[in-house]
């Protein structure tokens, strides 16, 4: 999947991101800069299920950042996610 996403880490600021793959526990994006395994915060990315457009929010922890060209691949488990992106991501994932 490839959409433009937002990450804001706790007390940081929302920062421009790009997803690149997407899964029913996380997904991964790639960024600008460098995040920390074990950051908590959120994502939000917009995603097409039925033809119609979702803006999908999660909280959601660092599980790795890794340098890849000229940009960093991170990657995101969702924490506790609410049953509309459940059911948003399980739609998108048939």
């Amino acid at each position: 999947m490839r959409a433009k996403a937002m990450v804001v880490v706790d007390g940081g600021k929302p920062a421009a991101a790009r997803t690149i793959d997407l899964g029913h526990t996380g997904m991964s994006v790639a960024m600008g800069h460098m995040l920390q395994s074990g950051q908590a915060g959120s994502v939000s990315f917009e995603m097409f299920v039925d033809g119609k457009p979702i803006i999908i929010t999660c909280r959601a922890k660092v599980t790795h950042c890794i340098f890849s060209g000229d940009e960093v691949k991170v990657g995101l488990q969702f924490v506790s996610p609410d049953a509309t992106a459940v059911a948003a991501i399980s739609k998108f994932m048939r």
